[in-house]
């Protein structure tokens, strides 16, 4: 494990990710720094923070703590899938969030692909006079065997459209769990993740094109604990094939964290900032 991150080293990461030659892929801790502008409160962005905003600030039983899916899943079996998804979108699709930092520095790399596992909108915000394809996530949708939609955004809005609609050059940004813009849909539920991650497996979550332009990448975690067994699953499939890489950890990794990253290749950089890729 690396306790320090040398100027040399990140220059070369952010030249790695403007050319693509490295694939960013963020996490809850990507939104640290994300506050109401009104109120002040910080972005529910983590496992914990989604519960407790999700049950009006209070905490739920310690089976249902342990991670959001479980919680979630508990409240659907409740009240419905509609209550989860409403939760999502009144939390997410006001424009009422500061902008993170992470984004920012990430934005003005603009890299060819970008993965957020987050489901908030401050990504979008940045890339909105910006041309660029958004793959979203979806689950248990009949009709269809694909877990994903594809939508262009030409500088001023979004549409609906195949992997032949969409521009080769415009950068990507892959949304995996959702976001309520510009269609809500949302990986939040244990079922949700259940048939997202089947169909991840299967093939079904990424379109083609992705498919094709991941094979021997590397990747930079950051913004990530690797602490919850889902967040650990969705990763291991989206990074098939790919040739090692980084995650940035600002805690000290647990056991099956540190295993995930031998798995895969990926050297763990212990770091004081959220985003050492930061200039």
């Amino acid at each position: 494990m690396s306790d320090s991150t040398p100027n040399s080293f990140l220059e070369t990461l952010r030249d790695a990710i403007h050319a693509g030659d490295v694939i960013p892929c963020i996490g809850a801790l990507a939104l640290a720094d994300v506050r109401h502008h009104d109120s002040g409160a910080k972005i529910p962005a983590s496992s914990d923070e989604l519960i407790l905003a999700m049950n009006n600030g209070q905490p739920m039983s310690p089976r249902l703590m342990y991670e959001f899916p479980r919680a979630a899943m508990h409240v659907e079996l409740k009240s419905g899938r509609n209550k989860v998804n409403k939760f999502l979108t009144d939390t997410y699709a006001p424009d009422v969030w500061s902008v993170s930092s992470m984004h920012e520095a990430l934005f003005e790399l603009l890299p060819p692909l970008l993965i957020d596992l987050n489901r908030d909108t401050g990504l979008q915000r940045l890339y909105a006079k910006t041309p660029h394809t958004l793959v979203v996530g979806i689950a248990r949708i009949g009709g269809t065997q694909f877990r994903y939609k594809l939508f262009k955004h030409d500088g001023t809005s979004y549409s609906e459209v195949d992997e032949s609609g969409i521009d080769p050059s415009a950068p990507v940004l892959f949304k995996p769990l959702g976001t309520p813009m510009p269609e809500a849909h949302y990986i939040a539920s244990d079922a949700d993740f259940v048939d997202y991650i089947t169909e991840l497996m299967g093939g079904f979550a990424i379109p083609d094109f992705l498919k094709t332009y991941r094979q021997g990448k590397r990747y930079a975690l950051l913004g990530f604990e690797l602490a919850r067994d889902t967040e650990r699953m969705i990763l291991s499939d989206l990074m098939y094939a790919s040739a090692g890489g980084w995650a940035f950890m600002q805690v000290e990794p647990s056991k099956r964290a540190q295993q995930f990253c031998t798995r895969h290749t990926l050297e763990i950089v212990q770091a004081k900032e959220v985003l050492p890729v930061a200039a």
